[in-house]
């Protein structure tokens, strides 16, 4: 099984072979959510939480004013 390092506490952290890039993994030394960026080698950075690519919408924008 494949493994990166951890970019939040730098352990090894075990990758599925068949894991594509933006897959999610977790650390299990640290728990830290964790999405795969690259595949040869792999490497893993820190997941943002965000599932949506254009934002949460929280913004100060209102569609409804205009």
């Amino acid at each position: 099984m494949p493994t990166a390092i951890c970019p939040e506490c730098s352990e090894e952290v075990y990758v599925d072979s068949d894991s594509e890039q933006g897959d999610s993994v977790s650390c299990d030394e640290c728990n830290a959510s964790l999405t795969v960026v690259g595949l040869d080698p792999i490497e893993l950075d820190l997941s943002t939480g965000d599932d949506d690519p254009y934002g949460s919408g929280d913004d100060d924008f209102d569609a409804d004013v205009y």
